[in-house]
């Protein structure tokens, strides 16, 4: 009898292993439908944003040009001109004509017509006057006039000057500054 029992047990035990797989089982086929229905709805909530993102970004683009359209026309040069240097004015020094003057430090680079020696001949014969001219041209500004801004039309001046006051058959088409800094003394 005792072995009839234990028969007995061994089948209750099987009988709970299987509804306990039938547990498992059922708490499977419970979730993964709901798992899928989450997994739907999120692909469908993206797919909505994205259509109407596009759509969008249709109507809103339907008639106007693109954004990223590049000039007909280069704004740079791809050649540029050669020009002889002249390092010859130097460092100049000079003082601003403020009320409390600012000292003034400039490295000037003249640049003219390649291959022609009588400029360079009358840059060099006249080295002297050229300094001059960049110290007292330097001397006559204001410390506010001598900011990065105005470097351009700086040169432009001094070109101009150059050209038509000191200069007779030299013609400097290009000036440099090396340094410019000015400081407060």
């Amino acid at each position: 009898m005792a072995d009839a029992d234990d028969i007995d047990l061994n089948a209750e035990e099987a009988e709970g292993a299987e509804e306990g797989a039938k547990k498992k089982s059922n708490k499977l086929a419970l979730l993964l439908p709901n798992l899928l229905k989450f997994v739907a709805i999120g692909l469908a909530a993206v797919l909505f944003i994205v259509t109407i993102v596009i759509i969008t970004f249709n109507i809103l683009n339907k008639n106007s040009r693109s954004q990223t359209v590049l000039p007909e026309e280069s704004v740079y040069n791809t050649t540029h001109q050669q020009y002889q240097w002249s390092t010859i004015v130097g460092t100049v020094r000079a003082t601003t004509r403020d009320p409390v003057p600012w000292a003034v430090t400039v490295d000037v680079v003249l640049g003219y017509q390649q291959n022609n020696a009588a400029a360079q001949a009358e840059i060099v014969n006249r080295q002297y006057e050229l300094r001059d001219f960049i110290r007292n041209y330097f001397s006559s500004k204001r410390a506010e006039e001598l900011t990065p801004e105005n470097e351009i039309t700086l040169k432009q001046e001094i070109i101009e000057r150059l050209n038509t006051r000191i200069l007779t058959n030299a013609k400097i088409l290009v000036v440099t500054f090396n340094q410019l800094s000015v400081s407060e003394m």
